[in-house]
Parts: C-alpha cells; structure tokens; sequence
C-alpha cells in the first residue's frame, strides 16, 4: 500500500496534510476510495462549521454506498474543495491529490496524536 509519509491518518480512513498556513488539509485514503468504487456525489462541510474529532463532517457516495468522513482533530472547517462536487471521480483518480475540506485546528499538536503511515497500513491489515 502506497502511502505519502508526510501525512497522517485515521482509523476510519481519512489523511490529514498539515499546510504552510497551520490548517490540515482532510481527505480520504486510496485504499478508503477503492473500497466504495465509483464516487458519483459528495456532501462537503461550510466553512465556519466548528467540528469535533470523530464527528461526521462530510459524505461520499458511490455506486455502492454512501460513506461518512470525520472530522480528524477538533477545529474549524475553513475551506471545502468545491471543484471535487461536479467531479468526485477525481478522488477516485488521485485520492492523496484530492483533499476534501480544511480545517483550522483547536490543538495545534493534535494532528500528531494520529496514526503515522506505518500504524495505518497495520489498522488495515496490511502491516
């Protein structure tokens, strides 16, 4: 399983980046997308929303099902990816490349209390 060391990630299958600006960018994992198949429809958060860790923020659906994504860490949602609403297969197409929604965090450490590459891949099984 590939996946990019400079991030972090959670057990139900989101990555977080943290950026230049002090906000983590959230998407979902590769592995995540290719579980659920062919995305056709995402619900994304507004910005301003205030979020806590391991609620539900946003929704993915496709052919097969519909899935939550979680909010990673507690913050705020400053920014959603509207561009991947009229085209959700671009998750599909780049998962790692396709963040989801931004968040300012209440804890600037907090991100670092979440899984490394190496602790996912053992979450899924395949460490």
């Amino acid at each position: 399983m590939n996946l990019p060391d400079d991030r972090r990630y959670t057990k139900s299958h989101e990555w977080v980046r943290a950026d230049a600006d002090g906000t983590l960018a959230v998407g979902i994992t590769d592995h995540a997308q290719s579980q659920l198949g062919d995305l056709v429809f995402l619900e994304l958060p507004q910005a301003g929303r205030k979020v806590k860790a391991g609620e539900a923020v946003a929704v993915v659906e496709s052919v097969k099902a519909a899935s939550d994504v979680y909010a990673p860490i507690d913050g705020e949602i400053v920014a959603s990816n509207d561009a991947l609403t009229g085209a959700p297969e671009k998750v599909n197409e780049d998962a790692f490349g396709a963040w989801l929604f931004k968040v300012r965090p209440s804890d600037a450490g907090a991100a670092g209390a979440l899984l490394d590459a190496d602790g996912y891949r053992a979450s899924v099984g395949e460490g």
